[in-house]
């Protein structure tokens, strides 16, 4: 697999806003060039996108606040790598909760909020094909959310939320290599949503809880907990700014 090249800021970066280094930080967590368990240091990450640390230390404590990052007192922050066990209780918690909010979806959702759920199936499969990762697990997270969202069960919902940002991360921990995710997300991921949508459209929930059951057993069944260990990267480097 090739190698990323560094991600060079030109002249105009410098005015980058607080929300550009999040996304760009982000970015590169979800690609997988920073991994769970990589240090952020607020001195690299400042010198690299050309601006203070004090600009550096709200883009930290928002990923954290998302549980992408963790911040700890007197060791900085470092990319948030979940437990086998911490993974394994994210699924089984999701397999859960998400079947009672897909019933309570069929029970009310309007032809918009399916046609939305298509749309987003659409997006996803087209992202994966691309290549764009980052995108296609969001939009695979928002097919779950927008139907905890129009089910209309708010304790739930919130929930729900926190888990699908955890499972990104134990995604990106403990996933297989981007080209094999992007194969088989998109020959067995889409079509799994694809297959939900057929039994909401249906309205048909015990089947359509079924497959929302299934759908998460396959998605931790390809975990893998094993994993190489990687030097980590440099964040200058990966952030570096045009000569």
């Amino acid at each position: 697999m090739k190698t990323p090249a560094p991600l060079a800021l030109t002249a105009p970066a410098l005015a980058l806003s607080d929300s550009d280094i999040y996304e760009r930080v982000m970015s590169a967590i979800l690609d997988h060039r920073l991994p769970p368990g990589t240090k952020l240091v607020e001195d690299k990450l400042a010198s690299a996108f050309g601006v203070s640390r004090t600009r550096i230390r709200p883009v930290l404590a928002r990923l954290a606040n998302e549980q992408v990052v963790t911040l700890a007192p007197h060791r900085g922050a470092t990319i948030t790598q979940p437990t086998e066990q911490e993974a394994r209780e994210v699924f089984e918690v999701r397999r859960m909760i998400e079947p009672t909010l897909l019933a309570l979806f069929i029970a009310s959702a309007s032809a918009a909020d399916v046609a939305q759920l298509r749309q987003c199936i659409d997006e996803e499969e087209t992202a994966r094909l691309a290549g764009d990762m980052r995108r296609a697990i969001r939009l695979s997270g928002d097919f779950h959310l927008l139907i905890a969202e129009r089910a209309g069960h708010h304790t739930l919902g919130r929930i729900l939320r926190e888990l699908i940002s955890r499972t990104s991360l134990i995604l990106m921990a403990y996933s297989v290599a981007h080209d094999r995710i992007r194969e088989e997300a998109t020959t067995c991921g889409c079509v799994e949503h694809r297959a939900l949508l057929d039994a909401i459209r249906l309205r048909d929930p015990v089947e359509a809880q079924r497959r929302m059951r299934a759908h998460l057993t396959r998605l931790e069944s390809q975990l893998q907990f094993t994993v190489p260990v990687e030097a980590p990267p440099d964040v200058s480097t990966l952030f570096a700014l045009a000569a």
